[in-house]
């Protein structure tokens, strides 16, 4: 081959070999579709971008840990935009404070936080099968959910975080998706990308069987379940969980009022389209049929109830759910004091019961000798609160007689505008026999509460 055919082939050479590359990543993409989950390597289309996110994550974090919160959150702390520059890149992060102080109030360090955003392990690319466009990335240790939202969907949601923030306080156990951080990327010659970071519902998610996205419609309500056998990861859909029930017992009327307080706050906000995600493990045969001592009682009564704690006041280090590391030796005492109290007033009690605090569901008794009053027992009544398990994640975790189930409320961005009213009536006419995602708010709600109604016992 002389030199001019080389020089001429050479490209082509190149563009044959791109080529390959294309339809090589293209038929690989298609195999790990499948699997739902898969590694962002240095050959991953996404490799650059979630390099700069973890980077960008970092620095932001670290400026959150060398400026100490506000005793207490203000306007200005909503509004803030905060931009730093990168090599590559640069980062803008929106109301850092705010966030960082509910990050702070479900128990989290930002040491912690900013190590699982920033380790070394790549990030997990998840493909679902949402007819949304975003991008769905999971931190390696799969704690945090990381996804691309529109410029509308980012200002939707920090023109309402004050009420959302709100809503946590007022309803501390709720099960609406805690939303961490929102940030914009924007990198040289491209478009910029909105993105927001969430806890994970489905976390730990070591054993669960199998996940649903919960819509209460039919339309486009089913999934192929993965083949017998697979550990391919599919979230299933409503018409795959017909025949079923999420059996909670006791815990049912807690999870049915606060589905409505949760969906009834979705409806002030005029949105649609939300999910009910809902995943389930079986209980390790020590955990089936477990009885409340007063020891766990105490430890679990502590993780669930701290009167001081709040999202919108940064200097309370911990709320529902946690435990703190410093508290430890003092729950030991307590615990010595508390079972022997409980056995002593045993053998005192002229019935043979006992005098101890219990939860119970939605139902609560508590002596006023334990030292609450009852303006004290009707609010926490009122924030419907529960015992929180012994487990990661708590807010999202609700044990059952059999199962433990992870349940949690997402995607709340979609908006009742004239373009869903639109979609309403044509796919009314379309489809006059079947229930179908796009209705009003109000009809949403009650036709997701409905469904909670029906497939719990």
């Amino acid at each position: 081959m002389n030199r001019t055919e080389m020089e001429t082939s050479g490209p082509s050479v190149r563009r044959h070999s791109r080529t390959v590359k294309r339809k090589r990543w293209g038929g690989l993409r298609q195999q790990l579709k499948l699997l739902g989950l898969f590694e962002i390597d240095q050959q991953h289309e996404f490799y650059s971008l979630t390099c700069m996110m973890k980077e960008g994550l970092f620095a932001a974090v670290q400026n959150t840990i060398d400026n100490p919160l506000p005793d207490e959150l203000c306007e200005d702390d909503y509004n803030l935009e905060v931009t730093q520059i990168h090599k590559e890149f640069r980062m803008e992060t929106y109301a850092g404070p705010v966030f960082a102080s509910l990050r702070r109030s479900l128990g989290m360090t930002e040491k912690g936080y900013q190590q699982s955003l920033s380790s070394e392990g790549s990030y997990l690319q998840f493909i679902s099968n949402s007819k949304s466009k975003a991008d769905f990335f999971l931190t390696n240790d799969k704690r945090f959910f990381l996804k691309t939202q529109s410029k509308r969907e980012v200002r939707f949601l920090l023109s309402n975080l004050r009420i959302y923030m709100e809503h946590l306080e007022k309803y501390p156990h709720s099960l609406l998706v805690k939303f961490l951080g929102v940030h914009r990327i924007k990198i040289a010659h491209q478009r910029m990308k909105y993105f927001i970071v969430m806890q994970s519902v489905f976390y730990p998610d070591d054993r669960i069987t199998a996940r649903y996205d919960i819509k209460g419609c039919e339309m486009s309500r089913w999934t192929d379940p993965a083949p017998e056998g697979n550990q391919i990861i599919v979230v299933l859909k409503d018409l795959n969980f017909e025949g079923q029930f999420i059996q909670l017992d006791q815990q049912r009327p807690w999870l049915l009022r606060q589905v409505e307080i949760d969906t009834a706050f979705l409806q002030t906000l005029n949105v649609l389209d939300y999910s009910l995600l809902l995943a389930h493990q079986p209980l390790h045969q020590d955990e089936l049929g477990q009885t409340l001592s007063f020891g766990t009682l105490i430890i679990r009564t502590k993780k669930s109830v701290n009167a001081t704690s709040s999202p919108t006041h940064a200097a309370s280090p911990t709320v529902p759910g946690v435990v703190a590391e410093e508290d430890s030796t003092l729950l030991s005492a307590e615990l010595n004091c508390a079972t022997t109290q409980c056995h002593t007033t045993e053998m005192h009690s002229g019935n043979g019961g006992t005098d101890c605090t219990s939860l119970e569901g939605d139902k609560i008794v508590q002596p006023s000798r334990m030292g609450t009053d009852s303006v004290d027992l009707q609010e926490f009544q009122a924030q419907n609160r529960r015992l929180l398990p012994n487990f990661k994640n708590p807010l999202h975790v609700i044990d059952g007689s059999e199962h433990r189930y992870f349940i949690g409320i997402i995607d709340i961005f979609t908006v009742y505008g004239f373009k869903k009213r639109l979609e309403y009536w044509w796919k009314r006419l379309r489809y006059p026999r079947q229930t179908f995602s796009t209705v009003s708010p109000p009809a949403y709600c009650h036709r997701l509460r409905q469904w909670v109604q029906d497939h719990t016992k």
